[in-house]
Order: C-alpha cells, then sequence, then structure tokens
C-alpha cells in the first residue's frame, strides 16, 4: 500500500517522537527527526531513519526555533511535517510557514488553529456555537487595571490561564486578592517561556469539577467525528497524571451531549485533523467549554487502546487529504494512562535531574510503554520531567486498575527520583478504584508520608548499602569516575563498612547465595544483582523479595528508590571543628542560606541586601522544566546576600540568597 506521505519531519523531541515513528515503520514513511544539542544521544533521534541538529540546547533555542526546523525539513527533503504536542504544535504562523515552504502540515489549517489554539478566541467561538462557558475574562486588554478589574467582577476563587497553550503552564489558581498581581506576573511568565506569548484570560474556578474531554477527527471532505471521551481529572498543579476512557462519571447521554458540543466547536471552525475538545463538568452533572486543543494531546493512547484505531495514521491519512474511512466507532473495554515524571515527591515533586542508571518498564500482555528514554538517558533540566507513558487496556474498569496496579509494581527506575511511588499510591485509593475523584482530590488526600517504605527505612537503607559494591563493581553512578564518587571505600578490596548519616551498616559477600549481606545491629538484608541497573533482595528462606533501584548522585549521595519511592542516604556530616570556630551560632551558612532546590534558571528577585523579610515571603523564582518555582524565606529575616541574578543559570544546592534571622 503506497503510504500517505513519503516522508515526515517530527518536529518535537521525546517520546511523541518515538510514537509517531513507530506509525511511520508500518506505513513505509521514511521518518526525520531533529535534536538540540543537549538531545544528541536522545532516544528519538535513534527512534527514526534520519536525524538533523537543530543546537541550542535550551526549548527557546532548539524546538521553538521556526526558522531552525523549516531549514532540517528542508535539508532532509521532508515532504511533511509533524508538530507533535507542545513546542510549536498549536502556533498557527509555524503553521502557515510549513505550507508556504511547501510542507504538508498534519494538523488543523492555520486559520482553524487561530480560532481554537487562542484560548480566547476559543471561548468566543464555543458562545457562539452554544456551548455552555464559564465566566470569566477574556479579552486583548491585558493591562493590570483591566485584569484587575475583571477578576474583582468575577470573584474569586478564579483561575489565571494561558491563552497560548496548556499542560497546566502558566495557570495560577487565585484565593486572595492580594495574591493576584503576583499570580498574573508568574503566570505571564511561564507562558512567555512555555508558548512564546503572555497573554493570560481568567476563568471561574469550579470546586471540585471533574475534566472531561472529547477526542475529534475531521477531514478535509466536511466530515467531523467523535471518538469518545477521556477523563483527566487527576491532576496536580493543573498537569494531568492519569487518563482514562471512558469516564466512570459519563453516562451514554451524557457522552452524547458532550460529542455533540464538541463536533460544533470544530464545525464552527472548519477544523480539519484531530484535536481535542475539553470541558469540565460540576456536581451537579453540567458541562462548560474548557479549551479545544489542535494538536495530539499526550493521553490519545487511551483512546486508541479503547477504538483500536491508531490516531497518527489518521492523521496522515487525513493530511494527504484521503477522507476518513471510519464510522462511529464502538469503545472496546477501559484504557488508562499515567504519566512517569523525574520528580521527588519528597522535596515538593521538584523535577530530579540526572543519569538514568536503571530504566525497565514492565513487559506483560495488554500494557502498552510509551517511552522518552532508556538505560543511560541524562536526564536534564531545560525539558519536560515526563519520562515515559505507561497504559494499560483490560475489558472492564476494575480489571484496568488491577492491571495497571501490577504494571506499577513492575516499573523500574534508577538514577533519579521518580512519581512511581506516588502512582502506586494514588491507584490503591478507593476513590480511584470507585471511579469518584475529582480535579482537587490530590490537594485533598496526598499526605508525603503515604510513600513511606512499608518495611522501614533501616530496611530501605540496608537493601541500598547491599547493593554499594555492585555500583562500585559496574560504575553505576553519575560521576564518569566511580572510585572517585564512592570515596572512602575506592581503596578496600570491598566496602566492609558503610558509613551514612542513619548509621553504619557492615557489607560483606555471602557466596552461598551469591549475594552481599548487609546488617546493622540484629537487622539484615541479603541484596543481588538482578541486572539491567536492577537490584533483588533475598527473605530468610532465599525467596526473592522487592526488587529495586540503588545509585550514587554527583555529590555521592546513596539513594534506592523500592516500590518506586526513592529515598537518599547521607554520609555522616563532618564534626565541627571547634577548636578553630569556638561555637556555632544560629546564623551560620547552612540555617541563613537559601538554596536552588534543583538546577534552572532565575526568572525573578524580589529582594536586594539589607530588606526585611516575613516568614514564607517569596525571595526569587527559579524555572527548571518549563515550570516556575517559588523559594520563600522561612522565617522572618533580614537579606545580608544575594548571590545570583535575573536570567543566571543554577545548580541544584546553589546558594541563591543569605539571610540573618530576625
Amino acid at each position: 500500500m503506497k503510504p500517505p506521505v513519503p516522508s515526515l519531519l517530527i518536529a518535537n523531541r521525546g517520546e511523541i517522537v518515538v510514537r509517531i515513528a513507530r506509525t511511520c515503520r508500518a506505513l513505509g514513511v521514511r521518518s526525520i527527526a531533529v535534536y538540540s544539542d543537549a538531545d544528541k544521544d536522545a532516544l528519538h533521534v535513534r527512534a527514526c531513519d534520519e536525524a538533523i541538529g537543530i543546537g541550542g540546547t535550551s526549548p527557546r533555542d532548539s524546538y521553538l526555533r521556526a526558522d531552525r526546523i523549516l531549514d532540517a525539513a528542508v535539508r532532509s527533503r521532508a515532504a511533511a511535517l509533524h508538530p507533535g504536542y507542545g513546542f510549536l504544535s498549536e502556533n498557527a504562523d509555524f503553521a502557515q510557514a510549513c505550507l508556504d515552504a511547501g510542507l504538508t502540515f498534519v494538523g488543523p489549517t492555520p486559520s482553524a488553529m487561530r480560532a481554537v489554539g487562542d484560548k480566547i478566541a476559543a471561548k468566543q467561538t464555543a458562545a457562539a456555537a452554544g456551548v455552555p462557558i464559564l465566566a470569566g475574562y477574556a479579552e486583548r486588554d491585558q493591562s493590570p487595571h483591566a485584569l484587575r478589574d475583571a477578576a474583582e467582577r468575577i470573584a474569586l476563587p478564579l483561575l489565571v490561564k494561558a491563552a497560548a497553550g496548556g499542560g497546566g503552564r502558566g495557570m495560577r489558581l487565585v484565593t486572595d486578592m492580594a495574591a493576584f498581581d503576583e499570580a498574573i506576573e508568574s503566570a505571564q511568565r511561564e507562558a512567555r517561556a512555555a508558548f512564546g506569548d503572555p497573554t493570560v484570560f481568567l476563568e471561574r474556578f469550579v470546586q471540585s469539577p471533574r475534566h472531561i474531554e472529547v477526542q475529534i477527527l475531521a477531514d478535509t471532505h466536511g466530515r467531523c467525528i467523535a471518538l469518545g471521551e477521556r477523563e483527566c481529572s487527576i491532576q496536580r498543579r493543573y498537569q494531568k497524571i492519569l487518563e482514562e476512557s471512558p469516564s466512570p462519571a459519563v453516562t451514554p447521554a451524557l457522552r452524547a451531549k458532550l460529542e455533540q458540543a464538541a463536533i460544533a466547536i470544530a464545525t464552527a471552525v472548519g477544523y480539519v485533523n484531530a484535536g481535542t475538545v475539553e470541558f469540565v463538568l460540576d456536581e451537579e452533572g453540567q458541562f462548560f467549554f474548557l479549551e479545544m486543543n489542535a494538536r495530539l494531546q499526550v493521553e490519545h493512547p487511551v483512546t486508541e487502546m479503547v477504538t483500536g484505531i491508531d490516531l497518527v495514521a489518521e492523521q496522515l491519512s487525513i493530511a494527504a487529504g484521503a477522507p476518513l474511512a471510519l464510522a462511529h466507532p464502538s469503545q472496546r473495554g477501559h484504557a488508562i494512562e499515567v504519566r512517569i515524571y523525574a520528580e521527588d515527591p519528597a522535596s515538593g515533586f521538584l523535577p530530579s535531574t540526572g543519569l538514568l542508571t536503571a530504566f525497565v518498564p514492565p513487559d506483560m500482555p495488554h500494557v502498552r510503554n510509551d517511552v522518552a528514554v532508556t538505560h543511560g538517558s541524562r536526564i536534564l533540566a531545560a525539558y519536560d520531567p515526563m519520562l515515559a507513558k505507561l497504559i494499560v487496556h483490560a475489558s472492564d474498569r476494575r480489571s484496568a486498575v488491577a492491571l495497571l496496579a501490577r504494571a506499577l509494581d513492575a516499573y523500574q527506575v534508577g538514577g533519579v527520583a521518580t512519581n512511581l511511588g506516588f502512582l502506586r499510591w494514588l491507584v490503591a485509593r478507593p476513590e480511584f478504584e470507585e471511579g469518584t475523584t475529582t480535579t482537587d482530590f490530590i490537594d485533598r488526600h496526598f499526605r508525603l508520608e503515604d510513600l513511606q517504605p512499608q518495611k522501614g527505612r533501616r530496611a530501605a537503607m540496608l537493601a541500598a548499602a547491599g547493593a554499594l559494591p555492585e555500583l562500585r563493581t559496574t560504575g553505576d553512578a553519575e560521576r564518569s569516575d566511580p572510585w572517585q564518587t564512592l570515596g572512602q571505600w575506592r581503596h578496600s578490596a570491598m566496602p566492609d563498612e558503610v558509613a551514612l548519616a542513619d548509621g553504619t551498616v557492615q557489607v560483606e559477600r555471602s557466596y552461598a547465595e551469591d549475594a552481599w549481606r548487609a546488617s546493622l545491629d540484629s537487622d539484615a538484608a541479603l541484596v543481588r544483582n538482578a541486572g539491567h541497573g536492577t537490584f533483588q533482595s533475598l527473605e530468610p528462606n532465599g525467596a526473592d523479595g522487592d526488587r529495586f533501584t540503588a545509585w550514587l548522585d554527583s555529590s555521592g549521595t546513596l539513594w534506592t528508590a523500592i516500590a518506586g519511592s526513592a529515598i537518599r542516604f547521607a554520609r555522616p556530616a563532618p564534626p565541627t571543628d571547634t577548636a578553630s570556630t569556638g561555637h556555632r551560632h544560629s546564623g551560620t551558612a547552612s540555617r541563613g542560606a537559601i538554596e536552588a532546590p534543583m538546577s534552572g534558571t532565575v526568572v525573578k528577585i524580589n529582594v536586594t541586601v539589607g530588606d526585611a523579610v516575613k516568614a514564607m515571603a517569596v525571595l526569587m523564582v527559579v524555572e527548571a522544566m518549563k515550570m516556575e518555582h517559588a523559594l520563600a524565606a522561612p522565617y522572618a529575616a533580614r537579606v545580608s546576600a544575594v548571590k545570583v541574578q535575573v536570567g543566571q543559570s543554577v545548580a541544584a544546592g546553589e546558594v541563591l540568597v543569605e539571610l540573618e534571622e530576625s
């Protein structure tokens, strides 16, 4: 069969490139990747038939550079371009530039993209089509006065949202007008960084809603169909974490209304190709239009699993001018997707960077892994922290939830902290099993102590210490010289003592079990290398225990991830030299230093030397992985030093501000 297009440049990075390339191979389409300098060894580069470098190490200097993307298309003689999601995927000017360059753009027309891609214009389109919308402010006047006046009319609580994008970026909840101006400034900065457009709009905040979206496909011959709904209510910081289809809250009658509304909006703007219309569903069952995404969604696999339709193949076919051959599809079974992120729940879900020492997705029937990385990949602060998506499919929701739990139990990642433990907690919650979760579920129910290892911190420490000799042998550490990383243990034939802040563990080889024995007082653990950067603990009777990962970071800190939750074990603090210092007092650097919680870029500084600040006052804002992180004063103090400037790149642990407690 003749391919819909001979060659396709995929203007993106990560798992979506790998996923699109998979369909290209099936259809006989030559796939072309682009990559930044930082991504030259990335998995998506190897997944395609050809790859073109576009320079840069940040999104702004690489994947957001339309000129470099188009130059790569010309150099590779690409016939078509797929934008993926994020970056330039909803940029109408870029879509037009592709058409002007003679490329087939796999997506909607520039005019349709402008009509729905701009969230302000989309709300106006929905209202004109008779679809319910939330009260708010969606005007072009972005002056502080106009925005504040509108906020006072809407009443609190309200949401500030980026007009040009989604994914939770450029979104802030305002519950107190005293925080309104800062919320606007922060949302605009984040929107500019992520989408190149700082425009925002305001919207009434619905308490405890569900987030429902409808997938549509429309061809160039005037036909538009809906492929059912997805529920995306489980979110954190307005970013989707888990998506499923069908929604446990949607009846057949409500589904028909949602699909009718989605088709009405798409038809009103002459929409072509794949798109998603998002709605909020309140506690009374009334739905309101949120936005339309003029691209393929991150969560599209759940629709593919329940319909059997390859959405990327349909996109390519539509872009080539073919009419839709699909009837209205019936849904088969239930599908759930979770997103695996490199982030540390113990540090407030801050992004986690480093070298992946292990990456072993589950290999099971009815389980799909859409991955962005592999063993040895480096996770960078400049880009989105999503490592992979895990998708399961079963005959019904209860079976799908059970399969997802088993798949998460089997997932192994080492080298960075991840949200795997958090996802395991989520899937085990009775509210999720019953299908009653809403968008505020995590805020209301999650507590960090929920992620503590079942067998306790000491058992985790023994397991990590037992893995340490194997880390030394394999060099599975963040630094290129594992002997340097292992510090005090590098001179011995085998480490017989592992000194950690929690205690000193005795480690010896147990040849009978072909394992390492780690002991502290009366507690002990047997650990065996399980390959691929993973380890296996052994029960006293010789049976397999927990499978886990362990690694050393660049500072020499020992980590382990058991049941998905990463735990760090620091070395003992050096003794204080009281002879030279005389005494220690509360104003030491360790007490008064505000450090960068992750690698990133300083985007705002609110203080200068000499300022008096109140407890919890925001001192500065650091951007990492396209998200802003506000750093607050832990107590009332006076600023004694500001060590950085706006625009400066900082490393995790770098001192940014010094305080003197007042």
